[in-house]
Order: C-alpha cells, then sequence, then structure tokens
C-alpha cells in the first residue's frame, strides 16, 4: 500500500494474507459532536477525553469558538476543555462554515436558536443540497425565525433568534435522526416544558439513544417513551460541565472488523463492547450471519473470519456500516439484499445509488432499491477497479478493503477520510503488517 501521506489523488491497495491484528481506533466522531454541544451549553469547565481529531469535530470547534465559546483542543493528548456558556451564548452575529459535516449544522442551527442574534450557517456545494427543512420547522414551531437562504429547504441557513419559547413541537424522523437530536440536546434552554413528537418512522434509532445517553452525562434527563416517538424535557434546565470519556469509534471499528472478514484473519478492535452507547457494533451481528465468529471480552471485540454466505439484512438502525457490508458481500456466496436505509440518499453522497455503481466496477451485478440493493458478486471472480469516492469518507474506507484480496484495486481522493479519520490508510497498513 502505498504512502497515503505522499498522495493527493489516488492510494493503490496491496492485497495481503489473513490479517491478524488488535487496534483501538480514533474516538467516536457521533459522541464528539454530541459532548461538544452539550459541553458548550453547560455551565461550568468539561474536559473530553478521547476526542476525535478529524475535520468534522475540527469545523464544530472552530463553530463553537465562533459563537464565543472558550475550546481548547489538544489532539495529540485527545483532549478537548470547553469552558460552558451556561445556555447564554455570548455573540449576537455570527457566520458559521460547517464544510459537510451533517452533524455539525444540524446541531448547531438547533443551539443558536436558543440563543438571541442572527446566525448563517453554510458549508460546501454538497451540504447545500442536504435537507435541512425538517428541523428548521420544527424550531420554528418552538418559536424560531430559521429560513433556508435559498428556499429550497437545504443550507445555507439564516436562524434570527430570540430564544425558544417551548411547547410541543413535531419533527420528520425519516430523513435523519440529527434532526431529533439536535432539537433534544438544545431544548433544555427553552422559556418553558418542551415535548417533542416524532412524525412517521425514526430511522438510526441507537443515534437517539446515544444522545439521551450524552445529555444525561451531562445532567439532563428526558423523559423518552419506549418507541422514541415522543419525548418530554422539563425546560428551563441546565447542563453541567463535567469529564466525559469517549469511546472509540463504532463505525470506523467496522472496516477493521470487516477487513478480518474478508481476509480470513482475525482482527480484535479495543475498546468496544456490545454494550457500547454506539449502535454501529451491531454490524458484528451481520458478520456472524455470514459465517463468521465474534468473541466480545471486558476490553473488547475480536471478528474472525469464515466462509461467508450471502444475508437479507435491515440495516436501518447501523446505516453508515451499509458501505462496509456492501465490500464484504462481495466475497459471499450467494447474494446480500440490504433493506429499509433509503435515508442515506442524503449523507454525505447517494449511499445506495453511488455504492452500486462502484460495486458494479469490480464485476457484481447489483440491483438498487429506493431504499437498498442487493449485491451478487460474479461467479468469475472480482477484478481491480478505480473507485470514485464522491468525497465521501466512507466511501474511500470501505472499498479499500476489497483490495485486500482483490489485485489493482486504487482508491481515488484517499484524503476525503480526514472527515472523520485522518490515519485511516496509515492504520490499514499497519493491521496488514506493513
Amino acid at each position: 500500500m502505498e504512502d497515503c501521506l505522499a498522495v493527493n489523488d489516488r492510494i493503490a491497495i496491496e492485497t495481503c494474507g489473513p490479517i491478524h491484528a488488535s487496534i483501538r481506533p480514533p474516538g467516536s466522531k457521533s459522541l464528539t459532536n454530541r459532548a461538544l454541544a452539550c459541553a458548550a451549553l453547560a455551565s461550568g469547565r468539561s474536559t473530553l477525553t478521547g476526542a476525535l481529531d478529524s475535520e468534522d469535530t475540527r469545523v464544530m470547534c472552530e463553530s463553537l469558538r465562533r459563537l464565543g465559546i472558550h475550546v481548547a483542543c489538544d489532539w495529540d493528548a485527545a483532549t478537548i476543555v470547553v469552558d460552558g456558556c451556561g445556555g447564554r451564548i455570548p455573540v449576537a452575529e455570527a457566520d458559521l462554515f460547517v464544510a459537510n459535516s451533517g452533524t455539525s449544522i444540524r446541531f448547531l442551527a438547533a443551539m443558536v436558536s436558543a440563543a438571541r442574534g442572527r446566525f448563517r450557517l453554510d458549508g460546501i456545494e454538497r451540504m447545500r443540497q442536504r435537507p435541512i427543512g425538517d428541523l428548521l420547522a420544527a424550531l420554528n414551531q418552538l418559536g424560531a425565525r430559521a429560513t433556508s437562504e435559498t428556499g429550497n429547504d437545504c443550507p445555507p441557513v439564516v436562524i434570527e433568534a430570540s430564544g425558544l419559547r417551548g411547547g410541543t413541537t413535531r419533527v420528520r424522523g425519516d430523513i435523519s435522526s440529527q434532526f431529533l437530536s439536535g432539537l433534544l440536546m438544545a431544548v433544555p434552554y427553552a422559556d418553558r416544558p418542551v415535548t417533542i413528537e416524532v412524525d412517521g418512522e425514526l430511522v438510526s434509532k441507537p443515534y437517539v439513544e446515544m444522545t439521551l445517553a450524552v445529555m444525561r452525562s451531562f445532567g439532563v434527563e428526558v423523559d423518552a417513551a419506549e418507541d422514541l416517538r415522543r419525548f418530554s424535557i422539563a425546560a428551563p434546565t441546565a447542563y453541567t460541565g463535567r469529564q466525559y470519556s469517549i469511546e472509540p469509534d463504532a463505525s470506523a471499528a467496522s472496516y477493521f472488523w470487516a477487513a478480518a472478514a474478508i481476509s480470513g484473519g482475525e482482527v480484535t478492535v479495543e475498546g468496544l463492547t456490545p454494550d457500547a452507547l454506539q449502535g454501529d457494533v451491531a454490524f458484528c451481528d451481520c458478520l456472524r450471519t455470514m459465517g463468521c465468529e465474534v468473541t466480545a471480552s471486558a476490553d473488547g471485540m475480536m471478528v474472525r473470519g469464515g466462509r461467508l454466505r450471502g444475508i437479507d439484512v435491515d440495516m436501518n438502525a447501523i446505516s453508515d456500516t451499509v458501505q462496509t457490508l456492501g465490500a464484504v458481500a462481495l466475497f459471499a456466496e450467494g447474494p446480500t439484499t440490504i433493506t429499509h436505509v433509503g435515508h442515506i440518499r442524503h449523507k454525505e453522497t447517494d449511499r445506495i445509488g453511488d455504492l452500486a455503481r462502484e460495486l458494479r466496477k469490480f464485476g457484481a451485478t447489483v440491483e438498487e432499491s429506493s431504499d437498498g440493493l442487493r449485491i451478487t458478486p460474479p461467479e468469475s471472480g472480482l477484478h481491480g477497479a478505480e473507485i470514485e469516492t464522491y468525497n465521501d469518507h466512507r466511501m474511500a474506507m470501505s472499498l479499500a478493503l476489497v483490495g485486500l484480496r482483490t489485485p489493482g484495486v486504487v482508491i481515488l481522493n484517499p484524503r476525503c477520510t480526514e472527515k472523520t479519520y485522518p490515519r485511516f490508510f496509515e492504520d490499514l497498513r499497519r493491521v496488514c503488517g506493513r
């Protein structure tokens, strides 16, 4: 594998034999940005350990600074210190740039709606295509004045805030659970109690449960219905600064568990157990069903490769690992059908249509549906290909795994992994024994 630090536009993946390794991936992006949001609003100082250094977390930190909140990052020590604003954002006007970080724009839009002033949030061109109208509508029901600048329910977003009055609001759950998570984290600072009702099906429920767990750690309890369709928050209330330890990223871990499955080897991911806050540890259940052995201990989770068979699987709850399973499916006997993930068409790229296009380059037959895809490996074997990543970090990391057993795989724009895992290719090379 070429040194990814020396290559700007492409990286060639070298094949390898069965992998036998242990690794601790960097901290969870989802937990880091949720903890940053709660710490920023909290009273007092918070110290976040195990924090992820990535584009998404850096733009979140920089946006908080632009809001007048003191944020000190020691990336080498994976530590962030935040002096919370006690629910009172210091500045009355700010222009925030979030690149392509969906968590950042959705969490920040809700946060500044609880403040007073005028705030504008924008990102790269792809961010301007990602929906946010349902969140804006929910915020407006609580007294905000939140609009899409171009009127298409996508960023740029302009929020003229005079605080959230509270009451009842409704939000759609079928596009992104981040709309609901952003609301939940902001409404403790409303003027009176808040009830949030979810319209339609809620996607990615484990991420909402993660949000509730982080809020609880910072001192705010939410009365949530068992089906996560209704939430009651006793506003006004407040977060309290604290020390908070962040788990390794379970979505990142999926690449190394998948590497064990594809190579026929054995990989242990340290620091994650089936009881982790992150639902993506359930990716191991998919691999077990496909024929791998999965063993959990107090210190981590190990996957040992086996004879792989195709499966039918609903991945709604772990949709960030769809592309990873797509790579594994190429090495299984028989087709793999992934369903109930239509919302991932609105991620960093269309993660159904664009994934199907790239998997076909290896020789697979891929049938695309509105909410999933069916992947059938070629009878004659896979062949190498240049893989377009669409500036999507998960496309690059997932489809690089195909090259562990298939010669001639080249990943274009490998630096897109900086969004969540800047050292991915270095770590992949290391677990391969190079």
